[in-house]
Parts: C-alpha cells; sequence; structure tokens
C-alpha cells in the first residue's frame, strides 16, 4: 500500500514535466532548428553573403551614401529571410518530426509561437548587420573617390527599414504556418507581387486593390522613413489580409491536424 500510494501517476509526472518546459527552452530548441537543416545553412549563407556583397558592390555606384548602401542589402533580406520563415513553420511536416515535437510539448501554440521568434529577431540581426557593414564600405568607398561621405540618416528611416523587413518576415511566416507545404508556400510569396502588379494595370479599381492588398507596396512608405495616416491604413489592411488572417488560420488548423 505504500508503494501504491507514493508511485507517481504517470500522467501527472508528464503534465508536471511539460509545465517544467520554459517557453525560452523551446525558443532555443526552435532556433536550434533553425538552422540545423542543410537547407537552412545553404540559406544563411546566401542570404549573408548576397547581403554583404550587394553593400558592397553598391558603394562602386552609388558613391559613399551610408543608407543607401545599407538599405541595399534589403534586396537580399527582403527576399530570403521569409523564406528561412517559411522553412521553420513547414520543417515539422516535411522532416516529419511533427509527432516527436508535439508529443514532448503537447501545447502547440506555444510552440508555434517559439517558432516564430527566431526568424523575426534574424531579420534584426539582419539589418543591423547591414548597417554595421556598411560604415567601412561608405568610408573606403568616400576614401577611394576622395569625396566626403554622406553619414546623415533619421533614426525613424532606421527604424522603418526594420520594421519592414520584420512585416516581410512575418509574412513569410503566416504563408508557411497555413500552407504547411514549403514549395507551395515560397511560389505564392513570389507571385503575389507579381500578381498585384498585373492587377494594378486593369484601371482604377485593380489599383485601388493592389495599393491596400499589396503588403510589398504598403511597405515602401516605411522603408522610405515616411507615412501618413492613409499609407498606415493601407498597410495595417496589407498585413490583416497576408499575415493576422493566415496566421490565425494557420494555427487553428495545425492545433487540430491529426498527427498519426
Amino acid at each position: 500500500m505504500t508503494d501504491t500510494a507514493t508511485r507517481p501517476d504517470p500522467a501527472t509526472a508528464a503534465e508536471g514535466h511539460t509545465s517544467r518546459r520554459s517557453f525560452m527552452t523551446l525558443v532555443r530548441v526552435e532556433t536550434r532548428k533553425l538552422f540545423d537543416t542543410r537547407s537552412s545553412k545553404i540559406l544563411t549563407a546566401i542570404l549573408v553573403t548576397l547581403g554583404l556583397g550587394s553593400v558592397a558592390a553598391r558603394g562602386l555606384v552609388a558613391g559613399p551614401h551610408f543608407f543607401t548602401l545599407a538599405g541595399t542589402s534589403a534586396i537580399a533580406f527582403g527576399t530570403l529571410l521569409p523564406v528561412l520563415a517559411i522553412l521553420t513553420m513547414t520543417g515539422e511536416w516535411s522532416h516529419r518530426t511533427a509527432l516527436t515535437t508535439f508529443a514532448l510539448e503537447p501545447r502547440r501554440g506555444r510552440v508555434l509561437a517559439a517558432k516564430c521568434l527566431p526568424p523575426l529577431v534574424a531579420a534584426v540581426l539582419a539589418c543591423l548587420l547591414g548597417l554595421l557593414v556598411a560604415v567601412p564600405v561608405t568610408a573606403a568607398v568616400a576614401a577611394a573617390q576622395g569625396v566626403p561621405a554622406d553619414w546623415q540618416v533619421a533614426p525613424h528611416t532606421v527604424l522603418g527599414w526594420i520594421a519592414a523587413m520584420v512585416i516581410l518576415t512575418a509574412e513569410g511566416l503566416a504563408m508557411g504556418v497555413l500552407l504547411l507545404n514549403a514549395p507551395a508556400a515560397i511560389v505564392i510569396y513570389f507571385s503575389a507581387p507579381i500578381l498585384w502588379s498585373a492587377v494594378g494595370r486593369l484601371g482604377h479599381v485593380g489599383e485601388v486593390l493592389a495599393g491596400w492588398l499589396d503588403l510589398n507596396s504598403t511597405t515602401n512608405p516605411l522603408m522610405n522613413g515616411g507615412m501618413t495616416g492613409g499609407e498606415l491604413a493601407r498597410l495595417a489592411t496589407s498585413a490583416l489580409v497576408w499575415i493576422a488572417i493566415p496566421m490565425a488560420v494557420g494555427v487553428l488548423r495545425v492545433s487540430r491536424k491529426d498527427i498519426g
């Protein structure tokens, strides 16, 4: 009777183990997953190489203008960071590890939240890296051309640029969790700007729709350092359509999905 009374119930023990697993532990696990796969490593290497290479190459053409050079890295970052985010969300299903992941942490919402943080932080760090690399490139170009360097940049312009990269990365997360299929999500992400460009040429109605729903266009004022009330409303609308709604539907889908 003593052994029976003191023996812990398996369900209670599992519940206690789950409750002791902190959210930051999940974040660290998902961060490791983000860079563990071969595709993620290759993509990260390409992202850094193209981002930093574009800063140096632009210096030869644009001259020693600090933020112009730093902003050039956004071409690579805005293209590849969302892809990295998509792979983060779809990796459990493409590598067939979802059963293990959700068995160790049954609260799927916490896992998805932990998956979102590393790509968003990576977007911020990538922008900071672009700014950091632009400093010596600007100085070197100014010295080589014998002209003064242009270091002027408004803080809100830098913050808006970083925010735009974070928003585009969040779009990748939303597409990934909604579709749970990397090829489909990547195709939709890259096809959307082409589609909206075509819609914008279909007359006044098409132009209005593209102006309100094309997330790539509505983030431009952020990267340009200025945003009016109307532009903020357009950005909020496009973010609702391309980030908030797909993310909500995707989370609901994952929470109900059978992982047999």
